[in-house]
C-alpha cells in the first residue's frame, strides 16, 4: 500500500472513531471524578476509564488505546462532553465546559460515611476463621477483634468514649456483642492481629483494581507519646527524644488508595522495602507504571517493577550518569540502561509520569488529616497495629467516596469465593 493510501486509511479510521465517540456522548452518561471518567461500553456490560491527566493527552483502559497508543472512541466521547458547539453571528463557537465537583454525590458519600464503612469492614472480617474455643473465659473472636480495633481509631477517641459506638454497632448485628473497652486495648496488643489487618488492606482496596494502573511508592512518619531521656555530659542537660514509626505503602494515584503497607521502626530505609510493596500490589492489580523518589534509585528496584511488567519512573540522583562504569563488575542492568535513556531523552514525558508520586503525599495527608499524625499507644506491637488501623480506615473511605461518585460495586474475596 502506498504512503498515500495508508493516510487515508488512517484518517478514515480515526473519522469513525471520533463518529462513535460523538454517539457515545450523545446516548450514554458519563461519570467524571477529577481527571478521571467512566466512560460505558457500547458492546457490553462494564466501563472504561478515561483519564484526562494534567500532565498530558489522555489515556484509555481499553483495549484498543492499549494496542494503538492513541485515541479511541472513548476519549473521543470525554472530548465531545467536555466541548460543546455554539452558534453565533460570526459562525461556530467551541466553549469548554467546566464541571464543578459533583456535590450530591460527595454530600452523600460524607453523609453516610460512618455507616457504609462499618457496613464494608464487616464484610471484610466476616471470612475470618473464629476458633472454637474449650475452656476458659470467652475471648472475642478474632473478627471483631478487628473490627472493633478499626472501628476504635476511625471514631479517634478513646477506647472507653468509643464503646457507645460498639454497642450500636452490636445492635446492628455487625459484630457479636459490644465488647468491655479492655479488650479493644488488648487487641491492639495483639500481635496475631497484624497479618490479618495487612491482608484487610490489601483486599479493601481490590475493587478499584479495575482503575488503578499507576502506582507510586512513598513513606512517612508517624509520632508517638514514647521518649527517650538521657543526661548530655557535654552540655550539662538532659536530652530528649521522640520515638515515631514509619509506614511504607504503595498507592494507586487515581483514587489514592492505598495497595500494600509495610509498618517499620524509623531507621528503616526506604529502598530495601519497595520489593515488598510490589509483591502484595501485583495480586490484586496489573500494574503498569510504578514512579518513586531518589530514595528508591537501586538497580535491584528498577528490575523488581520490570518483573511485574511494569515501567519503573524513579528520579535519577546529580552523581547518576548515563554510560555504565568502566569496570564490569559495577555494570547496571539494560532495564537500568532504558530508564535512565528515557529521562534524559524524552524528560518532559518521563517527568510527566514521575509527578503523579505526589498523589503519595497526598495520601499520606489525607491519613494524617482525618485520623491523626500521632500513635496513642505505647507499646511496640500496639503502634504497628494503630498506623495499619490508620491506612484500613482510609481505604475503607476512598472506597465510600467511589461507591458514590463513580458507582464502583465493592466486592471483596473474590478470589477465595471462587
Amino acid at each position: 500500500m502506498s504512503t498515500i493510501g495508508k493516510d487515508t486509511s488512517n484518517a478514515q479510521a480515526r473519522e469513525a472513531r471520533e463518529q462513535r465517540g460523538l454517539e457515545i456522548a450523545a446516548t450514554k452518561k458519563l461519570k467524571q471524578k477529577g481527571d478521571l471518567w467512566l466512560v460505558p461500553s457500547t458492546t457490553g456490560v462494564g466501563t472504561y476509564v478515561v483519564d484526562t491527566t494534567v500532565y498530558g493527552p489522555a489515556t484509555c483502559t481499553c483495549p484498543d488505546f492499549e494496542l494503538r497508543g492513541g485515541p479511541c472512541k472513548h476519549v473521543h466521547a470525554v472530548e465531545f462532553t467536555l466541548r460543546r458547539e455554539t452558534q453565533t453571528k460570526n459562525g461556530t463557537v467551541t466553549e469548554t465546559i467546566t464541571y464543578r465537583q459533583e456535590w450530591g454525590a460527595y454530600n452523600a458519600a460524607q453523609a453516610n460515611e460512618k455507616v457504609r464503612l462499618a457496613e464494608l469492614l464487616h464484610n471484610l472480617c466476616s471470612v475470618i476463621d473464629n476458633p472454637v474455643q474449650g475452656r476458659g473465659r470467652p475471648r472475642l473472636p478474632m473478627s471483631d477483634a478487628l473490627f472493633c480495633a478499626t472501628m476504635k481509631v476511625y471514631s479517634g477517641m478513646s477506647a472507653r468514649r468509643a464503646t457507645s459506638d460498639l454497642r450500636e454497632f452490636a445492635e446492628r448485628g455487625l459484630i457479636d456483642k459490644a465488647p468491655h473497652y479492655n479488650s479493644v486495648i488488648n487487641a491492639l496488643e495483639n500481635p496475631d492481629l497484624t497479618p490479618f489487618l495487612r491482608a484487610l488492606i490489601e483486599e479493601s482496596a481490590a475493587p478499584l483494581a479495575t482503575l488503578e494502573t499507576d502506582f507510586a511508592a512513598d513513606s512517612s512518619g508517624f509520632s508517638t507519646n514514647v521518649y527517650a531521656r538521657w543526661f548530655n555530659a557535654k552540655y550539662g542537660k538532659e536530652m530528649a527524644y521522640n520515638f515515631w514509626v514509619k509506614a511504607h505503602v504503595m498507592v494507586g494515584t487515581r483514587t489514592n488508595v492505598i495497595t500494600a503497607v509495610e509498618v517499620t521502626d524509623h531507621r528503616t530505609n526506604d529502598s530495601p522495602m519497595l520489593p515488598t510493596l510490589l509483591q502484595a500490589s501485583a495480586k490484586r492489580f496489573t500494574m503498569k507504571r510504578v514512579s518513586a523518589d531518589k530514595g528508591y534509585l537501586a538497580d535491584s528496584n528498577v528490575q523488581a517493577i520490570a518483573a511485574h511488567g511494569a515501567e519503573a519512573f524513579i528520579a535519577p540522583k546529580v552523581s547518576t550518569v548515563l554510560n555504565r562504569p568502566v569496570d564490569a563488575s559495577r555494570k547496571k542492568s539494560e532495564t537500568w540502561d532504558r530508564m535512565l535513556h528515557y529521562y534524559h531523552y524524552r524528560k518532559d514525558d518521563f517527568l510527566r509520569h514521575y509527578h503523579r508520586r505526589s498523589n503519595v503525599e497526598t495520601t499520606f495527608h489525607m491519613i494524617k488529616a482525618k485520623f491523626g499524625s500521632r500513635i496513642r499507644s505505647k507499646s511496640a506491637t500496639a503502634m504497628v497495629n494503630e498506623v495499619l488501623c490508620k491506612v484500613l480506615c482510609h481505604n475503607l473511605c476512598v472506597l465510600v467516596q467511589s461507591i458514590y461518585e463513580l458507582g464502583i460495586e465493592a466486592t471483596f474475596w473474590k478470589s477465595e469465593v471462587a
